[in-house]
């Protein structure tokens, strides 16, 4: 494993909780010598946890569609920047460098990704563990959601339980870790 997609907020949250577990998954992620593969941005929690890649001495990649580049947004200080013309062509190329994906807290475009990555791995176009870093129950309705989608026969077991959830960064990475090891 190389490369950790993680998709999350451009904004902070009204907590500080979420961007103190933003800076553990960077530091974790640089400390296991994990690049990670994220939107750009130099703002909310996607700019908290590449400052603590970065800090740590870890690779950075930011893909960035140029829309957004052009308002000023790319965080410059990334190892590498990839800029796309869609945000569609963002998320495909996220995937393509992505050994694993993890999820933080987010609003729409957060669960746009992490639905089109349980999409993908279900269809599997993308074999990649992915997980969902549940800070403070952020994400108990949403698990709610999915586990009625599996009683209401709308959503097999099997593919729900593709998702790796965790409250706890470092149980995230090792249990992301060794689902990729036994892949």
């Amino acid at each position: 494993m190389k490369n950790v997609a993680v998709f999350c907020a451009s904004s902070t949250g009204l907590d500080d909780i979420y961007a103190g577990e933003a800076k553990k998954l960077g530091e974790r992620l640089a400390n296991q010598g994990l690049g990670l593969v994220y939107g750009g941005a130099s703002r909310g929690l996607m700019n908290i946890v590449a400052d603590a890649v970065l800090h740590n001495g870890g690779r950075v990649t930011g893909v960035i569609p140029h829309l957004l580049a052009d308002l000023e947004i790319t965080k410059n200080e990334c190892t590498e920047i990839i800029y796309t013309t869609t945000m569609c062509e963002r998320k495909v190329r996220m995937f393509e460098i992505a050994d694993a994906v993890v999820v933080l807290p987010g609003g729409f475009g957060t669960l746009d990704e992490l639905f089109e990555a349980l999409t993908l791995s279900q269809l599997k176009l993308f074999d990649a563990p992915i997980g969902l870093l549940n800070t403070d129950g952020y994400y108990d309705m949403l698990i709610g959601l999915l586990d009625n989608m599996v009683a209401k026969g709308f959503l097999e077991k099997r593919n729900k339980d593709k998702l790796i959830v965790s409250s706890s960064v470092n149980d995230l990475i090792e249990k992301i870790i060794n689902t990729w090891k036994y892949e």
